[in-house]
Parts: C-alpha cells; structure tokens; sequence
C-alpha cells in the first residue's frame, strides 16, 4: 500500500516536471515569437527569481544563506558596518567524500564556513556563529534555520542570499516560520552573480535562470499558498 502510494507520488512529480519543462520551453518559444517585447520579458523572467525586501534598521543576527558564498559575506559585512547587527552566522559546510580524503591524506582543508568566517574577520566582524547542518540544500534551511533561531532566542533575522535564489527561499521560510514568532527577512545581495536585467547574454546566465525559473515554478504548483 506504501509502495503503491510512492509510485503514485513519483508519477506526479515527473509528470509536472515535464509541464514545467513544457511551461519553460513555451515561454522561450512566444518570447521569440515578439522580438519588440523580447527584452521586456526576458528582464521580468530574471525579476521573477528576486524577493524585494528592504532590511529592517535593526535584528537580533544577520545569516549568511548556504549557497550565498562570497556575495553573502560581503552583503553580512556591510550590513553590520550599517549598524543591523552586530553578530553574523554562517552555515557550517560538512565535507564531501573528497574533503574526507584530503584530511586523511593529512592536507590542509578549508571548508566554505571557515572561508567565509576568515573573510567577515578580515571585514572588520568580530561576532561570528557557525549553525550546524548535515546536508545542503534550500528545504534544509527552512528545518534548520527556525529551530535554531529558537535556541538561541532570535526573533528578528536578515538572511542573505543571491539574488536567482531569493524569492524561492523566501516562500520555503514562510511556510516553515507558520505560527512561530521569529520574521526572518531575506534579502538579496547586490554582489550576486546574477543579473536579473541582462541574464540571457551568458550562458551561465541562462543556466541559472532556466534552473532556478523551474525550481520556482514547482515550488508554486506543489505550494499555492505560501
């Protein structure tokens, strides 16, 4: 009966990732199809990954988001320099299989926390938290961020993250912090990578935003109302 239930499930989510796919590839079509409004739509596509927010003047603590790297720091750095904050946390990176083997092998390793911890430091922050995590990915980030905000008594929170990922990991926290007292106000950094304005004149660009356009789009049919 269990079995059963998954395979109905499996069969769901392949067949709505194939019209999310579908959704994608018409979209591209009609936008070829109108070169007077290409480039205005094109530049929506990009806008529709970015959450707009502003940061609050003041938080209990700034987090850097798990896949925000060198953009994330900087952005933590500068809103602490702003007076948001005073301590900034960072994701704690457990090692890959590779990792493991350098650390074996008795080679130095330096994993994305203690990078991005050593370049708050030399960003003049003094305050710095690692949270603990097993694995990677945004789901996670809602199960962990909130517990842990409890812990420690957090209320109010700026967590940076890159502009692609940043409306997809707004709805994720939303439905995580239901019925909890703790705002977490997610904020994209302007160091990111991606440009929303001119996505589609690279190919990494374009990578990301195909990504990240289909994640969005499945996080939205599988959660309407987040």
């Amino acid at each position: 009966m269990v079995s059963s239930a998954r395979g109905k499930a499996l069969r769901f989510r392949i067949c709505l990732w194939h019209w999310l796919v579908g959704a994608v590839v018409l979209f591209a079509a009609l936008v070829a199809a109108l070169p007077g409004s290409r480039n205005w739509a094109l530049r929506r596509a990009g806008w529709a990954l970015v959450n707009h927010q502003t940061s609050p003047a003041s938080v209990d603590v700034i987090v850097v988001a798990i896949d925000a790297g060198g953009a994330g720091t900087l952005e933590a750095a500068d809103l602490v320099h702003r007076g948001v904050a005073t301590q900034v946390a960072v994701f704690h990176d457990p090692p890959t299989r590779a990792d493991l083997e350098f650390i074996r092998r008795g080679l130095p390793y330096d994993d994305r926390a203690a990078i991005s911890t050593r370049q708050l430091q030399m960003l003049g922050v003094v305050n710095i938290q690692q949270i603990p995590r097993t694995t990677t990915g945004s789901e996670e980030e809602g199960e962990i961020l909130p517990s842990w905000c409890r812990r420690h008594g957090y209320h109010l929170v700026v967590l940076v993250t890159s502009d692609d990922h940043s409306r997809r990991l707004s709805r994720i926290l939303r439905r995580a912090l239901r019925g909890s007292h703790i705002d977490i106000t997610v904020l994209s950094s302007p160091y990111s990578n991606f440009n929303p304005d001119n996505w589609w004149k690279t190919r990494a660009g374009t990578r990301t935003e195909i990504v990240e356009l289909e994640k969005l789009l499945l996080d939205e049919v599988c959660h309407p109302f987040s």
